[in-house]
């Protein structure tokens, strides 16, 4: 065997909802490599807007980054929610462990567990389509989808294809005391997150997104997992105060809102 080995590489990919997702955001895949063995995942450059070039190129790149952040509006008719994707992929796909976008160009094509399939990138932005955005697939060439790809590939310079990054995904979640409890999930909410997102969960979009409901992301999306939107909100949640409530509140209200309704997931996307 010579220096380089192969080897399998768990990553992160994100979304959904609530909270959105490509997120949905933060969803496992593995990528199959043969390179040098790396000891550390490389860190997720977070460029600034300035450097995007200006041209062709560079307005493909823009639209992407403005569709991450006003997805509803921008990718009407694809969307059967309230939701963008920078709900979950917080700074427009560029805050760590709010499964960021950095170095997903190099991963793809991959092997997907829940599809049961290798899948490409473009497929990927599609399961978040038909999950977190609880809406139906972009076309594969078409502009929307050229764009989120232009934009995916400008925020992946300088990570090698293949390589995993810090903060890809979302943070562990660390071990419970007991199982989550929606009951205990019901007045963190009250008392933390209805100020926001509404006693009822419908959010204020577009600045607050719904949780649940028929604006929300549906039942096939990554955030309508416990411990994955757990894992989010122990981060990032109440906005502003992330790390504020602690693993078993976060559990807990995570618990909450997946006890509340959120629309099915359509039969006929199970490809994604």
């Amino acid at each position: 065997m010579t220096a380089e080995r192969r080897r399998w590489v768990h990553t992160e990919a994100l979304p959904a909802l609530s909270v959105v997702l490509f997120g949905a955001l933060g969803l496992g895949f593995y990528v199959w490599q043969t390179r040098p063995a790396v000891a550390h995942p490389v860190a997720v450059p977070i460029p600034a807007p300035a450097p995007i070039p200006a041209g062709p190129l560079g307005a493909s790149i823009r639209l992407g980054r403005r569709l991450v952040a006003r997805t509803p509006q921008l990718a009407r008719g694809y969307v059967g929610g309230a939701l963008s994707c920078a709900d979950c992929h917080l700074r427009d796909g560029r805050q760590v462990y709010a499964a960021p976008f950095a170095g997903l160009s190099g991963a793809f094509p991959a092997w997907n567990r829940r599809a049961g399939r290798v899948i490409t990138l473009a497929e990927r932005i599609n399961e978040c389509f038909v999950r977190s955005e609880n809406g139906r697939p972009l076309p594969p060439t078409g502009r929307r989808m050229t764009a989120f790809l232009a934009y995916i590939a400008w925020l992946s310079r300088g990570v090698p294809a293949g390589d995993s990054v810090v903060g890809r995904g979302f943070a562990p979640l660390p071990r419970l005391a007991h199982a989550p409890n929606a009951g205990a999930g019901a007045r963190v909410y009250r008392t933390r997150c209805a100020s926001c997102h509404g006693a009822n969960g419908a959010g204020q979009p577009p600045m607050i997104p719904p949780l649940w409901g028929a604006q929300a992301y549906n039942q096939g999306a990554g955030m309508n997992h416990v411990r994955k939107m757990a894992a989010f909100v122990l981060r990032f949640m109440p906005l502003g105060q992330g790390g504020s409530l602690s693993p078993q509140q976060a559990a807990d209200v995570a618990a909450y809102v997946h006890s509340h309704p959120h629309p099915s997931f359509p039969a006929k996307y199970a490809r994604y």
